[in-house]
């Protein structure tokens, strides 16, 4: 008697090439450099925000390139989920993948809630929550489409993005002046440059989400190497002449605070345009314009990016099985993306954007520290795993990386203690649900796995 046999579950499509990640990398984390990166000023000044920048410089540079040596060998949708399962076991894999999860899930409702703010100068008859809302159903909708199209998407307006910021330095560097660099430079003391941490980090925030497209793209022990490099590469060149040409044209307090207003502003590339062109000038509309394209290129990556570590976490019954499958007509991760929308949205509802970012920053900041620890125990307990692609001056750059990391989540914690309690608590309660709810799952599952689609 002969049996039929079972049908093939959906597999993600390897449809990414290195310029593809390279516009992910990228698209990720732009939008920190049109908002948000300059209310660091208001805690550290400029050499405060600019001690803290290149700490986190060093520690994104060490970071990625050890984070590739992990993505090259381990391509997974999961990202910092598998490295650390592989490397650490289940307990610290959960902790991982966690912490990856609230990075991923919590950092787009901010990007949000600037989108509905800005647009909502535009379009005064909608409610800045209206449209906030609203972008989280198209874009939520465009990466279940597939991840081709999105990819595509999300390149387009990258580079859009990137032209933007040249453009507005090369507007606004003939009016740099140096001495705008030192004036009022360390308000704060040097207590200052640790509270502008999270806000340092916003400059690079979510790059490693090009990891979670490893199981999409094409001959990834390469192309991940390539798109991780130049990524981090254009985000350094774009952080070093954005932070000094803003500044330099009239003074760090001119690009946090509007004229007359003691409100911090989201706003600091438009306000040193003001202090360079003028409202009025055409080039100070277009450098606003362009902004939202910043915007959404990291909005909708780090959907993207979030909805593979929430597949990977339910694939492996770290989550209810249901995030884990597959769409069998466009072969995405729907059941991921529509849970991480809907969290998104209740988050939008809280109002509470800052905290949003300040907790986006403790996931960050948990999967850097555990994932620096997993490629040095990768390199002792799985000696002989296949590394297209080795970290250079192993193990001082991911030791660098770690260390940091530690300083930078003390730091924020210490600045803030009632949302490191919230987030601890969250760690808290999932794990819990782990290890008594999902355990019966995972127990069963063997004899129904030929039952489950």
């Amino acid at each position: 008697m002969t049996h039929s046999p079972e049908p093939q579950k959906p597999q993600l499509e390897r449809k990414l090439g290195p310029l593809m990640l390279w516009g992910l990398g990228v698209g990720y984390v732009i939008s920190g450099m049109y908002f948000g990166w300059n209310l660091g000023l208001e805690k550290g000044g400029t050499l405060g925000l600019a001690v803290a920048t290149v700490f986190v410089i060093v520690l994104y540079v060490t970071f990625t390139f050890s984070y590739t040596e992990m993505a090259c060998a381990i391509p997974k949708a999961g990202g910092a989920f598998d490295y650390a399962m592989k490397a650490l076991g289940k307990n610290w894999g959960f902790f991982g993948g966690m912490a990856q999860n609230i990075e991923f899930i919590f950092a787009p409702p901010a990007i949000a809630f600037a989108i509905g703010a800005y647009l909502n100068i535009f379009l005064p008859s909608l409610s800045i929550l209206t449209i906030a809302i609203s972008f989280y159903f198209i874009f939520t909708a465009l990466n279940i489409y597939g991840v081709q199209a999105a990819a595509w998407f999300e390149l387009v307006i990258t580079i859009i993005a990137v032209l933007g910021l040249l453009l507005f330095t090369g507007v606004v560097s003939g009016d740099f002046q140096w001495q705008n660099m030192t004036e009022n430079a360390l308000p704060n003391g040097w207590g200052g440059a640790f509270a502008a941490l999270p806000f340092a980090i916003w400059f690079f925030l979510a790059i490693e989400g090009v990891a979670n497209v490893a199981e999409e793209t094409i001959n990834p022990q390469r192309n991940i190497l390539i798109g991780f490099g130049s990524a981090i590469f254009t985000l350094v060149v774009l952080c070093v002449i954005t932070f000094s040409t803003s500044i330099g044209v009239s003074g760090w307090e001119n690009i946090v605070y509007e004229s007359g207003s003691s409100t911090p502003s989201d706003s600091p590339l438009p306000l040193a345009m003001m202090q360079s062109v003028g409202k009025s000038h055409i080039l100070y509309k277009v450098i606003g314009f362009i902004g939202l394209f910043g915007l959404v290129a990291s909005f909708h990556g780090i959907i993207l990016a979030a909805g593979r570590a929430t597949f990977e976490f339910g694939r492996m019954n770290f989550a209810p099985p249901v995030l884990g499958r597959i769409h069998p007509k466009f072969r995405t991760p729907a059941n991921a993306l529509l849970i991480n929308m809907i969290i998104g949205i209740l988050a939008l509802l809280t109002g509470k954007t800052g905290e949003i970012i300040t907790i986006a920053c403790f996931g960050a900041l948990s999967l850097y520290i555990i994932s620096m620890v997993s490629v040095i125990v990768l390199r002792r307990k799985h000696a002989a795993l296949e590394r297209p692609f080795k970290v250079p001056f192993y193990p001082l750059t991911p030791i660098i990386a770690l260390v940091i990391a530690v300083v930078a989540f003390v730091s924020i914690t210490f600045y803030n203690p009632i949302l490191a309690l919230l987030y601890f608590s969250i760690l808290g309660v999932s794990y819990i649900w782990y290890r008594v709810i999902s355990a019966k799952h995972r127990n069963a599952q063997p004899s129904n796995q030929n039952l489950t689609k």
